[in-house]
């Protein structure tokens, strides 16, 4: 179902041969779109505007969309939906499930890669735009059909596991009995006994070769550690939300026995030579080579991440690759997508993507933290807003907030901001879709609210802009699905709730009759859909009532 502003841009590009872009009017009097193609063709034919937009009207057929088109001023058209128009496609919008959702005409296999905590700790400040971030991109195109695959790269392997096991051994402790947060503490009590134990560092090494050459004992306790950790996360990940589980795990020691075969394979290719002991791609446009192999024969988390690429391209047969990863990991991602080009890992037609995000900060402008200077846990950050909002409007503060900014830019968490509800917030949508269901609510239990959705009545300037709004909401869906860019969401859902705000303000639904009050129901109904579909690919909860 395509959108009437795409319909109505094809047309136009049809007749003029070039992309119209349609801009919506600036003024109620000039229709409700506008393109100034005709003064840019007007440059490179030598003619005036006016008679280029004159030729253009020649062969565009609108007129089953538009009323007549209007050359207004040195040459811009002007275009006004038929009334009738708009009221067919509200209808035919809420008709459709997917109100007016256009699903691709070339479905991609996606992985995402979010939001990979780490094993023995607790999610932090700094999980938190992936997190959201991540789950906005696994709703969206998964909306227009793409077939999504979380891919939760999991910190679980490593030299840090090397202490972990060995001070549960000093402590004689049950690691399957601990919680996430006693785990946590007892990685800090292990890395102060190997910075002050010189034994316990030596034996701390040498359970780290244990665990890679797959020792019995020292497995059993990583597991262990895998599954306090696992429970732990997925309580932060139910409590923000997210649509990822245990199947999405894909942690670092899953790529651990296919190193050797990286470092191999991108050595015979030529792709890697040897320097100085080390194990090295030269990636032009980079000042320092990516070392694959340590001078000690060990591996980094590049050759991790290049064993994590290859598997998502190879064996999950990926069209799409996603990092939402913070910015400043921009330039390592793009040496991996180099490599991997160079090794043949990445061909042509597969798109791969490091999405940066910026900081969370605090009020003082400076990354937020603990009063010592520590990350923030996610749950205290959860339990601040809580305090202030319910859960359901304590999130949604905080959803929209991250995805309202530029995805790179830094926001400051004010949660007493965050939550109003006026201004451009995520609790204003909620009151929005909370109002519209109020009215519709009262209409049912005065037995006003039509059986059948229709549209009939759009004499009054704020319907036709309701409809008008409403009509744009699969055009938008769809270029933050090929943008990443969800505040183009965001700005249609704010711009819609004023849309609708005037509307309710100055044409009375309740207190109107006949066809004028069911055509207006019909576009509360419409635009409580569409609050509630965007709101959901944002991850936020479309309340009823506030």
């Amino acid at each position: 179902m395509s959108s009437l502003p795409s319909q109505l841009g094809a047309r136009v590009r049809a007749a003029a041969g070039v992309d119209p872009e349609l801009r919506a009017a600036t003024r109620p009097e000039f229709g409700h779109f506008q393109s100034n193609v005709a003064l840019r063709l007007a440059k490179t034919e030598g003619k005036p505007p006016r008679q280029v937009a004159a030729e253009v009207l020649e062969r565009l057929e609108v007129d089953d969309l538009c009323e007549p088109v209007e050359i207004a001023g040195p040459g811009f058209l002007n275009f006004r939906l038929r009334s009738e128009v708009l009221a067919a496609y509200v209808g035919d919008q809420l008709a459709d499930p997917r109100l007016g959702v256009e699903q691709t005409a070339q479905p991609q296999r996606v992985v995402i890669d979010y939001p990979s905590p780490n094993v023995a700790k607790q999610m932090h400040v700094g999980h938190l735009r992936t997190s959201i971030i991540g789950d906005c991109f696994n709703r969206v195109l998964t909306a227009v059909g793409h077939e999504v695959l979380p891919q939760n790269h999991l910190g679980d392997w490593g030299t840090q596991f090397g202490q972990l096991v060995e001070q549960i051994l000093v402590e004689r402790v049950d690691a399957s009995t601990l919680t996430l947060d006693e785990v946590e503490a007892l990685y800090k009590r292990a890395a102060s006994h190997f910075k002050a134990d010189p034994d316990f560092a030596d034996r701390s090494r040498l359970r780290v070769v244990a665990l890679q050459s797959g020792d019995e004992e020292t497995l059993r306790i990583w597991r262990e550690l895998v599954d306090v950790s696992l429970a732990g996360h997925n309580v932060m990940y139910a409590r923000l939300g997210l649509r990822i589980d245990d199947s999405h795990l894909a942690g670092e020691s899953i790529y651990n026995a296919e190193l050797a075969s990286v470092a191999a394979e991108l050595k015979a290719s030529g792709v890697a030579i040897m320097d100085q002991g080390a194990l090295c791609v030269f990636v032009p446009g980079f000042n320092a080579p990516m070392i694959i192999r340590k001078r000690d024969g060990g591996f980094g988390y590049d050759a991790t991440d290049l064993a994590a690429l290859r598997h998502r391209v190879r064996d999950l047969h990926a069209d799409r690759l996603v990092y939402v990863v913070d910015v400043r990991q921009g330039d390592h991602f793009a040496q991996v997508f180099a490599v991997s080009r160079m090794a043949g890992w990445l061909p042509d037609g597969v798109e791969a993507q490091h999405v940066g995000y910026g900081m969370v900060l605090g009020s003082d402008g400076k990354p937020y933290k603990t009063r010592d200077g520590k990350a923030m846990h996610l749950s205290t950050l959860l339990d601040m807003a809580e305090e202030i909002a319910a859960p359901p409007i304590a999130l949604a503060a905080i959803k929209y907030a991250d995805l309202s900014n530029g995805l790179n830019k830094d926001y400051v968490f004010d949660v007493d901001r965050m939550v109003q509800t006026t201004g451009n917030t995520g609790p204003y949508l909620q009151y929005a879709h909370a109002r519209m269901s109020q009215v519709l609510a009262r209409a049912a239990a005065e037995g006003v609210l039509p059986a059948q959705a229709e549209v009939s009545v759009l004499d009054a300037p704020e319907e036709q802009a309701l409809a008008l709004a409403l009509s744009g909401y699969g055009e938008v869906v769809a270029d933050v699905a090929a943008t990443l860019q969800p505040h183009r969401l965001c700005t249609y859902l704010y711009d819609l709730a004023g849309t609708l705000s005037v509307f309710y303000e100055r044409c009375p639904v309740l207190r109107s009759e006949g066809a004028v009050r069911d055509s207006r129901l019909t576009l509360c109904r419409a635009a409580k859909s569409v609050l509630a579909a965007g709101l959901d690919l944002l991850g936020i909860e479309a309340l009823d009532r506030m």
